[in-house]
């Protein structure tokens, strides 16, 4: 049985790949985890069709999560087309639908090939996106991005931009070895973006 969607916290998260293009050192794919304390197996089988994907969420009780957030073990924004075909067929089927967020590492651009973030206009509430660190040394040493600076570059852009389209526009960061200075370098960088900041708890299973 593949894990599409699971629930988490009252939101529902819908788990549409497994690719990625980082190698966080903190993920939970190194471990040998299938899963997280958020689902069993989040290992895909394949990656689902966007018809097999509207048809898990079809079966769900949509209006009564908090929020429906694109996240999953991989990059979500590998399917960007996807995620917009589905938002945009849930939005027509489903009066109260809830808030919309994808997770991120903020590389969509350097994926795609474009700039991405104009689409998300009227269909995604929330983009939260990794920051992992307040210099590029320090982001390319824990998230380890194929690209490497150019993966930091391509992060504050699309964070940069992504601003002028979506509500709320988040950076995280996971506490573990932050000091109090580095969590606030993170944060006035986060904010100079127009973004704003959340600290993460570090979850070692």
């Amino acid at each position: 049985m593949m894990t599409i969607s699971y629930e988490y916290e009252g939101a529902l998260y819908v788990n549409l790949t497994n690719r990625c293009d980082c190698a966080c050192v903190f993920c939970l794919r190194h471990n040998g985890h299938k899963g997280s304390i958020y689902a069993d197996d989040l290992w895909l089988e394949h990656e689902p069709t966007r018809e097999e994907a509207l048809d898990d969420l079809r079966k769900r009780d949509l209006p009564s999560y908090r929020e429906l957030v694109f996240c999953g073990f991989g990059e979500p924004m590998f399917r960007t087309d996807d995620i917009l075909w589905l938002v945009d067929r849930l939005k027509e089927e489903v009066p109260g639908l809830p808030p919309v967020r994808i997770n991120t590492n903020g590389h969509a651009n350097l994926i795609q090939g474009r700039d991405v973030t104009a689409d998300l206009a009227g269909r995604i509430d929330t983009v939260s996106i990794s920051l992992n660190g307040s210099t590029a040394e320090e982001y390319c040493a824990v998230t380890q991005p194929k690209d490497g600076v150019q993966g930091w570059e391509a992060m504050l852009d699309f964070t940069r931009r992504a601003t002028a389209y979506v509500p709320h526009v988040v950076m995280t960061i996971v506490d573990k070895d932050k000091t109090p200075e580095e969590i606030q370098r993170c944060r006035t960088l986060a904010e100079s973006l127009g973004a704003r900041l959340r600290v993460r708890a570090y979850i070692p299973e």
